[in-house]
């Protein structure tokens, strides 16, 4: 069994080199600072674009939470050229489709659309990015929207507001501390130079790395930046988050109340950035638990002991150190307290014996493959590689990572588990409801 894991690997290593090659991606930055990466590739007569501006909820403070998201909703509302909705009307004219999201750490834009309307692209681009329209009447009607998504959440989501508490008191001094959507008060009182000061800031060009794939090519992409984009000025560099949250010294535990069928359970860990040397053997840890019916806490909790009726784990890139977290849901009149001490027992026996050699290989195939699949189309290029640029360092990072994966051994898993998967750096948040004890 050991030795046919071998060989499935090599071939899928091969298979994504073979496909795609860190010089594939022509680079080019423009005189404002904006970076662009472009992949020309014409298996379809299509085109994306992702514009990663490094802004989010741990570029706010205190008075201004929820800003970063904000945006994400205001830079559709209309600018100087292209007024109120016209910038999803435009693109769906010429064949296109759009989405975002913001996140703790950025705030990303996603353009899909024939090859053939790239410079409409450029244009819609182009004008929300310069004179974006932050007239007071749309920022109030936004204000709303995003005060409604933000109660919605809270309301219909078990997972948003156990995790938004769990994050809370894992980080007491970070601004990871608040929740990406913001807080109620502080979305209500954003003024008028906040949003103008904030979106000048963030939105500069020299702040934002472009990646396109599709049938393009980099000549005339790199022509149409310097026609729309250029001219943008760039701004000052945006101050740095300079807090360090400091270490936990002591188990962390709250309990939050809310009308559920059976408890809900998030434990998490302080656990590393993305640029550190602990990332890749804490991200295949997080496979070996909770990828698939085989891993550790699916097959003891769910299947075997039915203290779970769905268990998985998270651990993803970051700016700065984030959170390694367990997520269960309780099975129907099992007590929290029990399927707790199981996943602990469960972390102890990686801790104490490790894994086997067949585990580690299994979640190895299971990374190359994700890569393999996410290169073979247009998006999952510009995702990709747009996320190692911004989150590594560099985009050359991404044709690393196969082989950073396969040099983690058996060891670095059983010696991280002890490193992180302690009792005084993680913090505990129990959902249940209010009739329980």
């Amino acid at each position: 069994m050991k030795k046919a894991f071998l060989p499935a690997l090599l071939v899928l290593c091969v298979s994504l080199q073979a496909q795609m090659k860190a010089d594939d991606v022509k680079t080019f930055t423009l005189k404002n600072g904006m970076k662009f990466l472009v992949v020309e590739d014409n298996s379809i007569p299509n085109a994306n674009m992702y514009l990663f501006y490094k802004v989010g909820s741990r570029n706010e403070y205190q008075g201004i939470t929820g800003l970063s998201h904000f945006f994400e909703h205001m830079m559709f509302n209309g600018a100087k050229k292209f007024g109120p909705k016209e910038f999803d009307r435009t693109m769906e004219f010429n064949g296109g489709a759009n989405n975002a999201y913001t996140t703790e750490n950025v705030t990303v834009y996603t353009n899909w659309f024939p090859a053939s309307a790239s410079e409409v692209i450029f244009d819609l681009e182009g004008d929300r990015i310069s004179s974006l329209s932050i007239d007071p009447k749309m920022v109030e009607s936004e204000r709303g929207v995003v005060l409604s998504e933000r109660s919605t959440g809270l309301e219909n989501s078990p997972w948003n507001l156990l995790g938004q508490s769990v994050q809370a008191t894992a980080f007491q001094e970070h601004p990871y501390h608040w929740p990406v959507i913001g807080y109620e008060d502080d979305m209500k009182n954003w003024k008028q130079s906040d949003l103008e000061r904030y979106f000048k800031t963030y939105y500069s060009p020299n702040n934002c790395v472009v990646v396109i794939s599709g049938s393009v090519k980099t000549e005339d992409i790199k022509k149409l930046a310097e026609k729309y984009l250029e001219p943008i000025p760039a701004q000052p560099e945006p101050p740095k988050v300079h807090t360090v949250e400091a270490p936990q010294t002591g188990e962390r535990r709250i309990v939050v109340q809310k009308d559920v069928a059976t408890p809900y359970l998030n434990i998490v860990y302080h656990a590393p950035e993305a640029k550190h040397e602990d990332y890749y053997a804490l991200a295949l840890l997080s496979d070996i638990l909770s990828s698939g019916k085989s891993s550790r806490l699916y097959s003891s909790l769910v299947d075997k002991k039915q203290l779970a009726t769905s268990v998985f784990t998270d651990y993803g890139a970051s700016f700065d150190p984030y959170l390694f977290g367990i997520y269960a849901v309780t099975s129907k009149a099992i007590n929290e307290a029990d399927l707790e001490r199981s996943i602990y027992e469960e972390l102890e026996k990686i801790k104490k014996d490790g894994i086997t050699e067949n585990e580690l290989q299994k979640v190895k195939n299971q990374k190359v493959m994700e890569f393999y699949n996410q290169v073979e189309t247009i998006n999952g290029k510009s995702n990709n590689i747009g996320t190692y640029e911004v989150f590594f360092g560099d985009y050359r990072k991404m044709f690393d990572a196969p082989a950073l994966y396969n040099k983690v051994t058996a060891e670095d898993i059983k010696r991280v588990a002890n490193k992180y998967f302690t009792k005084s750096n993680r913090s505990v948040g129990i959902l249940k409801s209010n009739t329980e004890e």
